[in-house]
């Protein structure tokens, strides 16, 4: 697996917009203001916002803005087939979903949680 990005899953998005671009001043290789999703290089990483709803909608969780019942960030590994690292991996992790095609976002995704909750996706370009 290699690690792509951190995700940020935020409700104000426009806003968390408008502050990593205009206030720290991050470079957008993707996205602008208005689609819910953009990413942002800088010193060789990739910080990714998106909006929360969306997010708990693709894993099939129930949205709640109680700060202790969301996820508020996301670790997203690229990797070569998703339905291989499903395989191997579904009897050492329970994952949230199964491999899907998100056709929207040119990407098959599964997600699943480390021991503390973290959620962590895996994806592959299609």
């Amino acid at each position: 697996m290699e690690l792509t990005h951190t995700r940020l899953l935020v409700d104000n998005y426009k806003e968390c917009f408008l502050f990593y671009r205009d206030v720290l001043g991050f470079e957008v290789s993707w996205g602008d203001e208005n689609p819910l999703y953009a990413d942002f290089k800088f010193s060789g990483a990739t910080l990714g916002i998106f909006e929360r709803k969306q997010m708990t909608e693709a894993v099939g969780t129930e949205y709640s803005t109680d700060s202790e019942k969301v996820d508020r960030t996301a670790l997203i590994f690229k990797v070569n087939s998703v339905e291989d690292n499903y395989q191997e991996l579904k009897d050492r992790v329970e994952f949230i979903t199964r491999p899907t095609e998100q056709k929207d976002w040119g990407i098959k995704v599964a997600h699943f949680r480390d021991p503390d909750g973290s959620l962590i996706e895996i994806y592959e370009r299609i």
